[in-house]
C-alpha cells in the first residue's frame, strides 16, 4: 500500500505527524517519536511574548506594558510562567534537528507586527525544515473589524515569507466570517500550507473564588468534525495551498475521513498521550488494513473523493445537512 504524501515540499512516506506538545520538545523526546513511526514533527510554539518579555530589561518593564491591551490580563505574564526564552528555543530546534533525520517544523505563535517576526528567519538558521506560524488571537477591542483583523494577519505572513526560504504553513482558529475568502489571501500572501485548527482552551468560573480557572483538556474524535467540513470546504476552492488537519484524529477510521476530506498531513497529539505514542504507528496499520479491504492502491487516491467539488452531495455541507439534523432529530436514540 503506498501512503505517501507530499507536504510542505517533503515527500512524507505517510501523513502521520507528531503536533506541537511537550512530546515533541527535547532531543529524546524526537527521537522516541521518529523510532514510533512519526513522518515529521512540529516543535511546541515560541511566542510573541516570550520575545517581548526577554527584550524587557526588568519585570517594573514589564509590568508598566501590562495594561496596554485588551487582554493585559494574559498578554505578559510574569516570566515564570515562560519556560523557555527565545534564544533557548532557538538552540532546541538545533539539538532537535541534530537529534532525528525526519523533518523538524518550527512553531511561531503571535498576532501583531513587529520584532518578533525577525525570529522566522532566525528559525531558519537554526535548522528548522518548515515553518508554522500560528495566529492565535482572542480579539476584544470593538473599534476593530473583521477585515482590519485579516488584513492583518494577511501581512504577517507575507513579511514571514519574505524573510524565510523554507515552507510556511499558518494554523488558524475556525472563527473567520468568510474563511475560504481569508484563506484564498493567505494563499496569495505565500502560505504553503494551512492547518486546521487550533484548539482554544477556554476558562471557566471558580464562583467560590471569584477567580478564572483553567484546565486543559484532551481531544476527542468529536471535535474532528468541524475540520472535515472546513477540509472539505477549502480543498475544494484552494489552488496550489495543502491542508493539514490538527484536533480530534483518535482512530484510523478518523484519519481516512480527514484524508477524504482533503488533507495532506494528519497531526496527532491528544492521542499519543491517551494511548502512548506507538498509537501513531497502530492507526496508520488499521488505516493501511482498512484501505487493502477497500481496494484503495493508494493514498492519493483516496484523498480529496469527499470534498466540496467531489462528494455526491455537497449540500449536506451547507445549510441542508443543518435543517435535516433539526427535522428529523429523535430524541429517543441519543
Amino acid at each position: 500500500m503506498n501512503l505517501s504524501t507530499t507536504y510542505l515540499g517533503f515527500d512524507l512516506p505517510h501523513p502521520f505527524i507528531a503536533g506541537a506538545s511537550p512530546l515533541t520538545e527535547t532531543p529524546d523526546g524526537a527521537r522516541r517519536l521518529e523510532d514510533a513511526g512519526a513522518a515529521a514533527l512540529v516543535l511546541p510554539s515560541l511566542f510573541e511574548e516570550e520575545i517581548h518579555l526577554e527584550s524587557l530589561a526588568t519585570l517594573h518593564s514589564t509590568d508598566s506594558h501590562a495594561n496596554s491591551h485588551g487582554e493585559a490580563s494574559s498578554y505578559f505574564v510574569e516570566p515564570e510562567e515562560f519556560v523557555i526564552g527565545p534564544h533557548a528555543y532557538l538552540e532546541r530546534v538545533r539539538r532537535v534537528k541534530d537529534a532525528v533525520d525526519i523533518p523538524v517544523i518550527a512553531s511561531l505563535n503571535g498576532y501583531t507586527r513587529g520584532g518578533w517576526l525577525e525570529y522566522a528567519r532566525l528559525l531558519a538558521e537554526a535548522g528548522a525544515d518548515a515553518l508554522e506560524l500560528n495566529l492565535y488571537n482572542v480579539v476584544t477591542e470593538a473599534h476593530l473589524s473583521a477585515g482590519e483583523i485579516e488584513g492583518r494577519s494577511v501581512t504577517i505572513v507575507r513579511e514571514v515569507k519574505d524573510q524565510i526560504a523554507i515552507p510556511l504553513a499558518v494554523k488558524l482558529s475556525p472563527f473567520y466570517t468568510a474563511l475560504p475568502h481569508f484563506a484564498g489571501q493567505l494563499e496569495t500572501a505565500g502560505a504553503d500550507a494551512l492547518v486546521l485548527f487550533n484548539r482554544f482552551f477556554e476558562s471557566d468560573i471558580d464562583v467560590e473564588e471569584l477567580a478564572f480557572a483553567s484546565d486543559l483538556k484532551l481531544s476527542d474524535s468529536r471535535e474532528l468534525l468541524l475540520r472535515l467540513r472546513w477540509l472539505a470546504i477549502l480543498s475544494g476552492t484552494l489552488e496550489s495551498t495543502e491542508l493539514a488537519v490538527t484536533g480530534g484524529v483518535h482512530t484510523a477510521e478518523d484519519a481516512v475521513k480527514a484524508i477524504m476530506s482533503g488533507a495532506s498531513a494528519v497531526q496527532m497529539v491528544s492521542s499519543l498521550y491517551q494511548k502512548g505514542i506507538d498509537n501513531l504507528a497502530r492507526i496508520k496499520s488499521e488505516m493501511t488494513i482498512w484501505m487493502e479491504e477497500k481496494e484503495y492502491r493508494s493514498l492519493a487516491q483516496m484523498r480529496g473523493s469527499m470534498t466540496i467539488r467531489t462528494c455526491p452531495d455537497p449540500q449536506v455541507l451547507f445549510r441542508a445537512n443543518y435543517m435535516h439534523q433539526l427535522r428529523t432529530w429523535d430524541q429517543t436514540r441519543s
